[in-house]
């Protein structure tokens, strides 16, 4: 089964659980609504590329693991679109899920969604206790503080900021698990798969940037301008797009360069190469490494 499908089918499983009748409607609906469309699906693929490098010996807790890490990268979505931190009307091309349900069922989704994390996780625990628990760790280490996504969001309140701590929180943190979940799930240590995700997180955070700088609301499904809005540190306005391109260059050949030794390294490098791809700007796309 395609990486797609696989991802698909176990984030589907985990939402129509999620809805098990008696629940509120309104809320059911909501679940489902934060994690469609899915998007790029990037982190969870990631963590399926990683998976499948080690040997993938237990497919269906790696299935379960890429659920779990998407619930969560979705839960973070709908509270970073709520009307105290980024306040945006759109997200994935659609209303965000303040808009179309309200603040309080939004706060509740992401809350839900964070915890439907865990939930998947402990129903899969039989397949193999102890990378369950390894897997668990990962993601909690990950989403909460100090070194989390919530510690991420929780820089941009301070007077004062670590540059390298916000964005391997805010952004690194998620594709750390990713490659550190994959690993754990199929076998393998998680440890030495920390550079690997925090690279293509750096990296995946200056495309972030050159997105916001460059294109408009339409094409990138959500508002634009908000690192000038929000006064964020960034990318382009420290570097300029063609800086921000060498940069994002960099990081990636790096990320080729440290991933461990493992059966599928050939396949990885492939991969990250391929995330290049997607992440780049079209009009800069022939600076992406291997072109």
């Amino acid at each position: 089964m395609a990486f797609t499908d696989r991802i698909e089918t176990a984030i589907s499983s985990a939402i129509v659980g999620g809805q098990t009748a008696p629940s509120p409607g309104r809320l059911a609906s909501a679940l489902h609504y934060a994690v469609t469309p899915g998007g790029a699906r990037i982190r969870p693929t990631i963590l399926l590329s990683v998976a499948t490098a080690c040997g993938d010996d237990t497919p269906k807790l790696a299935d379960v693991a890429a659920a779990a890490l998407e619930l969560i990268h979705c839960a973070s979505l709908v509270h970073d679109d709520l009307p105290c931190f980024d306040d945006a009307d759109t997200r994935r091309g659609k209303p965000s899920v303040h808009r179309a349900f309200g603040e309080p069922l939004a706060v509740l989704t992401g809350d839900s969604l964070i915890v439907m994390a865990f939930t998947v996780l402990t129903q899969a625990a039989h397949l193999h206790p102890t990378r369950a628990i390894e897997l668990m760790k990962v993601i909690a280490e990950r989403t909460g503080m100090p070194n989390g996504i919530c510690a991420g969001q929780g820089w941009e309140s301070e007077s004062q900021i670590d540059l390298s701590a916000y964005h391997r929180a805010k952004t690194g943190a998620l594709f750390i698990a990713a490659t550190q979940m994959g690993a754990i799930a199929a076998g393998q240590d998680g440890a030495p798969w920390d550079e690997l995700g925090a690279r293509i997180g750096e990296a995946f955070q200056v495309a972030d940037d050159l997105r916001d700088a460059l294109y408009d609301e339409v094409t990138l499904g959500k508002p634009v301008g908000q690192d000038d809005l929000h006064g964020r540190p960034n990318a382009v306005a420290e570097l300029g797009v063609e800086g921000a391109i060498a940069r994002m260059k960099d990081i990636l050949s790096g990320a080729i360069s440290s991933i461990p030794k493992c059966p599928g390294e050939a396949m990885l490098a492939q991969m990250v190469n391929a995330q290049a791809e997607m992440l780049t700007p079209m009009k800069w796309r022939s600076t992406v490494p291997g072109e």
